[in-house]
């Protein structure tokens, strides 16, 4: 195909231009975006992608290998702005933008956009406002949040002012200058100029879109892992994340299938996507990953989502393509009682005593100053959610050794010692921790009454033939 090629080649910064997004065609309801594709590249696009062979020649080589190449969506369709838009600039003739946001994508992909905007991963973002935040901006500093905290949950774009008369800096083509605090940034709860919620390149990676990649485990693994939210490692432990790689390398996964349904194009095992986004034989995809799910697992105490009966039902449906009705029963059952007794035992009575400290001043209102925030937070953000984590998608090792057992000798062994300390006598806060290790969950810490330490004797007697081992 012969292209026109402009005399004035586009400068390199202007490789940003196409290093965005636009959800990869294949995920699309069938046929939403292939309704809308132009029957020809745009002229526009033909001058883009002249100028990035030579410039960004990786760049160009991916556009042209993906979904959107062969409907002939090109760079101007993406990146094309409007006059007044506060990131658009003229260049070469055409009104563009660095930034892709969902509302962009949204043209061709309506319901996906609408449905990723009423999802948790578009409001990720919220965590600039909460106690995440403060240790990310505050107690580590601003360059580890933006580069840390803000490259998964989104950062606010924002742009480079004159001190003097607050206007946005423009360079000599008119370009807007982004603020490099916010940008670059794929968090998938950006929060974008014009007003949409989050970037589709955090899941559909420029500049192929492949749906083969975003329905990848690793794909997910960018931000899902970790000490505090480790599902990747969590999903690599269990059954599912066992028979996913062997699946994976005997090609019996079939990532690149529209439609992709478990149980008809694939059935070996299941992926992050197959649970919490993908269809079934009676469900369709969805990309809000909430829809089923029953628990929170995030904060200091779980609580059942909103409509969490509706949402239990949507990821049975998706089970039973594998699992028996007892199966799934069973596992539900094991999994509410792990959240039950994390609940009971150890989030309610440590959240209570550390509210209890909070009204009586024995802790400052500033968080992360005083030792027992660090070990309390140790306790529900990273040891227990493993904990929880671990039993819903069933890595034994995450719930017990990862999870429980950090949960247990973080509670005894330092945050009640903790506590009785810094209450000093105080009556309010004794009678609070008095309660707590009266609970009928706690008073093993007391000693094991006669009749239990001869159970345990002889058990060992029996097992290793001697009362007890090393």
């Amino acid at each position: 195909m012969q292209r026109n090629r402009k005399g004035t080649r586009i400068g390199s910064s202007f490789a940003v231009l196409t290093l965005l997004l636009f959800i990869g065609a294949g995920r699309a309801k069938a046929g939403e975006a292939d309704a809308k594709a132009p029957g020809a590249l745009s002229e526009a696009s033909e001058e883009c992608y002249d100028c990035h062979t030579d410039e960004t020649p990786a760049l160009a080589e991916q556009w042209k290998d993906s979904a959107h190449a062969r409907k002939n969506v090109g760079c101007y369709e993406c990146h094309q702005a409007k006059k007044g838009d506060i990131d658009a600039w003229e260049h070469e003739g055409y009104v563009v933008s660095a930034l892709v946001t969902p509302k962009d994508c949204g043209r061709c992909h309506e319901k996906i956009a609408a449905e990723f905007a009423g999802s948790h991963h578009a409001k990720g973002g919220q965590i600039l406002g909460s106690l995440d935040n403060v240790l990310g901006e505050i107690v580590e500093g601003i360059p580890a949040a933006n580069s840390g905290c803000q490259q998964c949950h989104g950062s606010k774009i924002t742009f480079e002012t004159d001190p003097k008369t607050g206007r946005i800096v423009r360079d000599e083509e008119g370009r807007p200058r982004l603020d490099d605090a916010t940008w670059p940034n794929s968090g998938i709860g950006r929060i974008n100029p014009d007003g949409s919620l989050g970037t589709c390149s955090a899941c559909h990676s420029r500049h192929r879109f492949s749906i083969e990649m975003a329905r990848r485990p690793d794909n997910c693994g960018k931000c899902h892992l970790g000490p505090d939210h480790p599902q990747k490692e969590i999903y690599e432990e269990s059954k599912h994340g066992i028979a996913f790689v062997t699946a994976d390398q005997q090609g019996k996964m079939h990532l690149d299938a529209k439609p992709w349904i478990v149980g008809v194009t694939y059935s070996a095992a299941p992926t992050c996507a197959t649970c919490h986004m993908s269809a079934t034989k009676t469900q369709p995809a969805t990309h809000d990953p909430g829809k089923r799910l029953s628990w929170t697992l995030r904060p200091v105490v779980s609580k059942r989502m909103e409509n969490w009966e509706e949402k239990r039902r949507n990821m049975k449906n998706v089970c039973a393509n594998c699992h028996t009705t007892a199966w799934i029963e069973g596992h539900y059952a094991q999994y509410d009682r792990v959240v039950t007794l994390y609940n009971e035992k150890f989030g309610k009575p440590a959240q209570r005593i550390m509210k209890t400290l909070a009204k009586e001043g024995l802790i400052t209102p500033t968080p992360f100053d005083d030792k027992i925030e660090w070990t309390f937070f140790y306790l529900w953000h990273h040891e227990g959610r493993r904990a929880r984590m671990g039993a819903s998608m069933m890595a034994p090792d995450y719930t017990q050794w990862h999870g429980f057992y950090e949960v247990a000798e973080r509670f005894y062994m330092e945050f009640i010692p903790e506590a009785r300390e810094i209450a000093h006598g105080n009556a309010a806060v004794t009678q609070v921790i008095d309660e707590v290790m009266s609970m009928p969950q706690h008073t093993w810490i007391e000693g094991l009454s006669p009749e239990a330490a001869q159970k345990v004797r002889e058990y060992y007697r029996k097992r290793y033939g001697a009362e007890q081992v090393e």
